[in-house]
């Protein structure tokens, strides 16, 4: 009451009068995308802009944004495009596959800007049968690889790449093979078996043959994978790789085979879960092959996520990539469990310090098909559902982006307020309000997030509701404050 009075008398005085006041800056606003778990917004931008304001006011613990602490550099978010989800696109007429495509990779308007694409090198377990491009007819070789051929790639993942490219030239593409071509592996079979080592080489001359391949088709690699889930026999098709020859195969083969030819594709070593830090940080021992290798690929289907970050500590030197996760729901639900994902898959991840994010896959079909017999995944939902020319979105469109659209290629995370991290809290003294106090408080209650400077200039703050109850937060930046609420179950992306 005291300062009420006081300013009501200074103005009463006329002071004002004869008081040249600068000139205010514009108000802050923070444009707000949400996604409820009712349903009632997906991805929605609000319609009420939140103001900053210097009031520390009430509401919850701070979300404080620190620009000048940045870490990596994010090369971002997107989907596999296995030979199914193509296929299914290939099926769509042309006005509604262009529509669709459109939304996905457009970077204005509706879409969700999604920026980076996972190919599988040959056949994976989502495709409609098994092959590679080097097939040959039983007890039969082709070391010279004369019959390479990208045939079957032709019919659909190729044409429908051509079409993202034209709507986005700047995608990024990661590429992984399943398996090679049977008549290299220990078991002359598509599903597990090894990499003959009296076959290294050629291996490696047909990752070139790939990527030269793609890149006369006007589809450039920009990196690849070793070897999708090399711990994993399980799938159709498959192949185990120990950290020992993906090593040996790195450091003799495909690293100078890629050095010959003049290839700058990135090679990403492990792809694979992130209960096995230990294969990655293997491979990179051998510093051979360390100085071939751009950095580590990880899933999440075990392991936590702070794997990655041991991997950085241990080798900062070398990138982190996230490669891939399934996210699925039920369909036709009325309540979409978003929170959980954002939080582990997106926020989680970069943290982390992945420099991207890719979900599996793109695109299946109401039955979750089309998928490999005897191990191919029958429960791998789509990001979405295609049903002819009809699109459902599911809850992985919408995990993506929440990311995608707004934290654009070369984008940095920079440093926010996470459990457990301190920060300041200021108030003015009851009995003596000329008087500010200051004390430290632990953040246990700080919703999970993650902070972004954009090249353009704005910070993006992506925030997941993981608790039960609605949540009062303050964000911080800059000096200024804003309030902000979010649904228990929802997450929010914030821009300004």
């Amino acid at each position: 009451m005291k300062t009420k009075k006081l300013i009501a008398g200074f103005i009463a005085a006329g002071a004002l009068n004869c008081v040249a006041l600068p000139a205010q800056s514009p108000v802050r606003q923070i444009e707000a995308w949400v996604t409820a778990p009712d349903r009632s917004a997906m991805f929605q931008q609000q319609a009420e802009m939140i103001p900053f304001g210097t009031n520390t006011g009430r509401g919850g613990l701070p979300i404080v944004i620190d620009d000048s602490h940045r870490m990596q550099t994010i090369d971002g978010f997107g989907f596999a495009l296995t030979g199914g989800s193509a296929e299914l696109m290939m099926k769509m007429d042309a006005g509604e596959r262009k529509k669709l495509l459109a939304e996905l990779f457009a970077t204005n308007g509706a879409s969700i800007g999604v920026s980076y694409v996972r190919l599988t090198i040959g056949a994976s377990d989502l495709n409609s049968f098994v092959f590679s491009y080097n097939d040959m007819p039983a007890r039969q070789t082709d070391t010279a690889l004369s019959r390479f051929d990208l045939a079957q790639d032709k019919n659909d993942v190729i044409p429908v790449m051509k079409e993202i490219l034209a709507i986005n030239p700047d995608i990024r593409i990661l590429a992984s093979p399943w398996s090679p071509p049977v008549w290299m592996k220990t078991n002359g079979n598509a599903k597990a078996g090894a990499l003959k080592p009296e076959y290294y080489d050629v291996y490696a001359r047909y990752f070139v043959l790939y990527i030269e391949a793609m890149k006369a088709e006007g589809i450039p690699v920009d990196a690849i994978t070793i070897q999708n889930e090399p711990l994993n026999a399980n799938n159709t098709p498959s192949m185990r790789m120990t950290a020992a020859e993906q090593a040996e195969f790195i450091k003799n083969s495909l690293g100078p085979a890629f050095k010959r030819a003049g290839i700058d594709t990135k090679i990403i070593i492990f792809d694979h879960n992130l209960d096995r830090p230990d294969y990655a940080l293997a491979v990179l021992r051998d510093p051979e092959a360390a100085r071939y290798v751009d950095g580590s690929g990880f899933h999440h289907y075990g392991g936590d996520m702070s794997a990655m970050s041991m991997v950085h500590n241990a080798r900062p030197d070398k990138n982190l990539y996230f490669t891939e996760q399934m996210v699925t729901e039920r369909p036709g639900s009325e309540t979409v469990a978003i929170a959980a994902p954002v939080k582990r898959l997106v926020i989680n991840t970069t943290q982390n310090w992945s420099r991207n994010v890719i979900l599996w896959n793109f695109a299946a079909d109401p039955l979750n098909d089309p998928h490999t017999d005897n191990g191919g995944c029958s429960m791998c939902q789509g990001a979405v559902t295609i049903d002819g020319n009809r699109v459902t979105r599911n809850v992985a469109y919408y995990v993506i982006a929440h990311a995608s659209k707004f934290v654009r290629p070369g984008s940095v995370r920079i440093a926010s307020t996470n459990r457990g991290d301190q920060s300041v809290s200021l108030t003015v003294d009851e009995e003596r309000p000329e008087t500010v106090r200051v004390s430290a408080i632990k953040n246990n209650d700080a919703l999970p997030n993650v902070a972004f400077r954009t090249p353009e200039g704005k910070t993006v703050l992506i925030v997941a509701n993981d608790s039960y109850s609605v949540s009062a937060f303050r964000i911080q930046h800059g000096g200024e404050y804003a309030s902000v609420q979010l649904a228990p179950g929802a997450v929010g992306t914030y821009i300004w």
